[in-house]
């Protein structure tokens, strides 16, 4: 769990120490979980906080931490979940998406992903802290944004009339062909036509116009396929 907070927007620096001698399989797999932890963080940066644990060094286990949310520095200890795992090599290799909070109070998500070697033996961890109070932020603007009141007991729809029916009739032949609307070949996109056209729901005001979005090509497109 994250034990104070002091944000910082780039990887820590390594403190000097001793770390205990490493097989090359061990050295090569913590290498590797450095490189994809910068990745992530790229990825995910700033909301995302990623920290490599070398399980072999449990009292100064943070290899790496980047977009530092949690105020933590390279060679800090484990937590918890670390001494779990070295403990009991059968401890849940991935413990997604768990409740955390930040020293300061901000609520967190973690991940963390436990990594063996050829033994068994847990030598590292990749753990993700996810800030949510930005996204806690966001959630309320949107919900409000979104929102529909009943008062006036009105309900209107702008969709021309049968427009629903023409999406599902297209939805319903695209699953027969184990596809997509979107994915449809030529041929395919004209033995439809001809279907609806058959059924008579090419009548319904702007069902050209309805079919070429639904498929994703032009409405010239659709009038050559229906003839």
């Amino acid at each position: 769990m994250p034990d104070k907070t002091l944000p910082r927007s780039s990887p820590s620096t390594r403190v000097a120490h001793r770390a205990p001698a490493r097989t090359g399989e061990q050295a090569a797999l913590l290498s590797q979980i450095e490189q994809i932890a910068q990745g992530l963080a790229a990825t995910f940066a700033p909301f995302c906080e990623v920290v490599v644990h070398d399980l072999l060094d449990p009292k100064h286990s943070i290899l790496a931490i980047h977009n530092n949310l949690s105020g933590r520095d390279v060679g800090d200890p484990t937590t918890e979940l670390g001494l779990a795992r070295i403990a009991d090599p059968d401890y849940p290799q991935v413990i997604a998406n768990y409740a955390n909070q930040f020293a300061d109070g901000r609520q967190a998500k973690s991940t963390s992903v436990g990594i063996k070697d050829a033994s068994g033996h847990y030598i590292a961890a990749l753990c993700l802290n996810v800030d949510l109070t930005q996204f806690r932020s966001l959630q309320s603007v949107v919900g409000q944004f979104t929102a529909i009141t009943g008062e006036t007991g009105l309900s209107e729809t702008l969709d021309p009339a049968g427009a629903e029916a023409i999406r599902q009739r297209i939805d319903q032949f695209a699953a027969r062909l184990s596809t997509a609307p979107r994915a449809l070949k030529a041929a395919e996109r004209r033995a439809l036509l001809r279907e609806l056209k058959d059924s008579g729901i090419l009548e319904v005001r702007r069902a050209m116009e309805v079919v070429a979005q639904h498929l994703g090509v032009s409405r010239a497109t659709v009038y050559g396929d229906v003839r």
